[in-house]
């Protein structure tokens, strides 16, 4: 017991040192920036955690990042670098402990870094302190209505009809929000059931480690016999051959016991140019559902019940101004909210007027425009539609190439500056009238709702169009 004791103390005088660094650190900020700016964007509304000489803000959103960057960088260098010396490094970012508290509407406290990873360590698993989205809480539209539907239909019937579900969609279009909604509902109806629930990343790191440790039983067994899957991400194995195939064997073990599979991932499976074809075919074998960006009255809704939730007061305009304004994501939405909420409570302002978010939201869009280049279009296309770069600019003039290669002038036209001369000599050296010709076919087709070949599938040219812009917006 002696060595148990030594360490436990070893552990606790630890933390008090890195909670009197915090402390110091937060002191010197405090004086820096006055105590008003410290106590309306710190004081419970950020997370301290300090390794070394590195030292890591958390807040709430990726909308508070880019404010609090441009106004207390500074600052924060400043008291860091007071307490630990002139090599310290600052970092500012989205701590979803921030993020989860203020959903709970309870302030997040500064902690520091052993009793965060701590926590860390106590939510690992699904049922350790983590709070799941609610399936009653989705919002539905005509972009995430069959997802819905099917996500309803295998938590009222498991693996009657659909032994694997595959939801896929952009960044932010509420795909994580289905798969925790169905994990909470499984936990709720069926309790006695064996519910996993996890990220691609997390399989990974736990198949890796069972290699290195020798216990590929004891992972098998624990992923094997279980009655419902549900993966995050998916994406995250595209050419990770060994963990694929460990996957594969995984869901084939499930699928033949006749147990539920519900998987997300960014891109139809289709699209994961290295993943195995087995894997893929696995994937589609029962039932794939895209989820488009929400439409504009599904964004109202969603931007409403968030400030329902808010303490501050949105009047109309200023909820239809976001609503409007950020076409693409839900967090989006969420961030540009929280971003709103924080300005009010730092400024005094406890109603939000449409001016009010108008300029608020303006200033921090300017931070956070995405320069597209000629070169980030091509890497989109080609990665849509499974070419190299040469192939997309060579002479040849095939279907599977040409279309593409249309696209590509089309959207490099749309979003760059590049003048049509200067497309057409990045697109194998063609002049401006074959750029300008491409730009007005690319828009036929997009009038007349045209079709186009997407690996094996059809997709509308919408579609398509829809899917590059995604990736060229995420960057």
């Amino acid at each position: 017991m002696q060595p148990e004791s030594s360490t436990t103390k070893r552990h606790d005088e630890t933390a008090v040192a890195e909670s009197a660094i915090v402390g110091q650190i937060l002191g010197r900020l405090t004086e820096l920036i006055g105590k008003k700016n410290f106590d309306n964007w710190f004081l419970g509304r950020c997370t301290v955690d300090v390794d070394g000489g590195d030292v890591r803000f958390g807040v709430g959103s990726p909308f508070v990042v880019n404010w609090m960057q441009r106004k207390f960088r500074k600052a924060l260098q400043e008291s860091a670098s007071s307490v630990l010396g002139p090599s310290a490094r600052v970092r500012l970012d989205v701590d979803s402990r921030v993020m989860l508290e203020t959903v709970k509407g309870s302030p997040a406290s500064p902690a520091g870094s052993s009793q965060a990873r701590d926590r860390a360590a106590a939510g690992s698993t699904a049922r350790a302190g983590r709070r799941f989205a609610d399936l009653q809480d989705f919002v539905v539209g005509d972009s995430n209505r069959l997802a819905l539907t099917a996500a309803s239909q295998i938590c009222d019937a498991p693996a009657s009809t659909i032994n694997t579900l595959y939801i896929h969609g952009g960044v932010g279009v509420g795909k994580t929000h289905l798969l925790e909604g169905i994990y909470r509902r499984f936990r709720k109806l069926y309790p006695s059931l064996q519910v996993n629930y996890l990220t691609a990343e997390t399989f990974t790191n736990y198949f890796t480690a069972a290699l290195r440790e020798h216990t590929t039983p004891s992972f098998r067994q624990r992923f094997r016999s279980i009655d419902v899957l549900l993966v995050d991400d998916v994406d995250f194995l595209d050419a990770k051959k060994v963990v694929q195939e460990e996957f594969l064997h995984t869901i084939k073990q499930l699928e033949s016991h006749g147990r539920q599979v519900v998987l997300t991932g960014n891109q139809h499976p289709r699209l994961l140019s290295k993943v195995s074809e087995e894997l893929t075919s696995r994937f589609i074998s029962g039932l794939v559902c895209r989820i488009e960006p929400p439409e504009l009255a599904s964004r109202r809704e969603i931007v409403r019940r968030m400030a329902e939730k808010m303490t501050v007061v949105f009047t109309p305009e200023s909820l239809a101004t976001v609503a409007r304004r950020f076409p693409h994501s839900v967090r989006e939405l969420k961030g540009a909210m929280h971003c709103l909420q924080n300005w009010s409570i730092a400024s005094g302002h406890r109603r939000i007027t449409g001016p009010i978010t108008r300029k608020v939201l303006s200033e921090l869009e300017r931070d956070c425009i995405r320069i597209v280049g000629l070169t980030d279009v091509e890497k989109a296309v080609c990665s849509l539609f499974g070419l190299r770069a040469d192939e997309l600019k060579s002479s040849r003039r095939t279907r599977s190439l040409a279309q593409p290669r249309m696209l590509a002038m089309f959207l490099a036209r749309k979003h760059t500056q590049a003048a049509f001369s200067e497309i057409g000599e990045f697109f194998g050296g063609r002049n401006h009238s074959t750029v300008m010709s491409a730009v007005s076919k690319v828009r036929g087709w997009l009038e007349t709702d045209s079709a186009m070949a997407v690996s094996s599938d059809s997709w509308t040219v919408r579609e398509v169009v829809e899917s590059i812009e995604q990736q060229l917006l995420a960057g």
